[in-house]
């Protein structure tokens, strides 16, 4: 079986953005993991190697203390190597063009744990930085949804638990770690399920 073949020709990109606020249009995003999901010839998924980016904040962002403190990203650290989010972006899009071609699908689909808001994180960077983004522009997996009727829970650390997937508190709010183990998640779930 193909990627392709398993989700209506959609090759699915997990995303987790750290960001300085809700509002995608005025607030900064801070750090970005993508994740393209892989299929074995045995049908299961696997998380492949994530690309992971430090952001500087763009030119007139917003940045909320309260956001900064959840996440404790100090936007001045010099340690967090950050790139401009074209370069990021571009970077990431430009992996995910190359699978898209290599598994001959249509478009990549957001998988994210709350897909909702990372999608319009996603969707307001592109546009800033005039980038063609591989992204449906409306449709996602959202974990979230799926926790709810697999394991009932909408909080990712709890989820994890009940799947029993390692969970160390300490290292969330990290873009990294939490698409990693929302991409761990998701390939939990849709191995679970029969399909032909």
């Amino acid at each position: 079986m193909q990627i392709k073949d398993r989700i209506r020709g959609y090759l699915p990109v997990v995303i987790d953005i750290e960001t300085a606020g809700f509002s995608a249009e005025t607030d900064a995003m801070l750090e970005i993991c993508a994740l393209t999901i892989g299929i074995d010839e045995d049908g299961v998924f696997y998380p492949e190697a994530p690309q992971h980016f430090h952001i500087n904040p763009f030119a007139g962002a917003n940045l909320e203390s309260a956001s900064l403190k959840f996440n404790g990203i100090d936007v001045n650290n010099p340690l967090r190597m950050a790139v401009d989010e074209k370069n990021a972006l571009s970077a990431i899009f430009s992996n995910i063009s190359a699978k898209l071609k290599s598994e001959d699908c249509s478009r990549a689909i957001l998988v994210g744990h709350n897909a909702f808001f990372d999608l319009g994180f996603l969707l307001a960077a592109s546009k800033r930085t005039k980038l063609k983004n591989p992204f449906h522009q409306f449709s996602t997996i959202d974990t979230v949804s799926l926790c709810a009727l697999y394991y009932g829970e909408t909080v990712l650390a709890k989820a994890m638990r009940v799947a029993n997937i390692e969970w160390d508190d300490s290292m969330a709010h990290s873009a990294l770690y939490d698409a990693q183990k929302t991409a761990e998640l998701f390939c939990q779930i849709f191995n679970s399920q029969q399909y032909s």
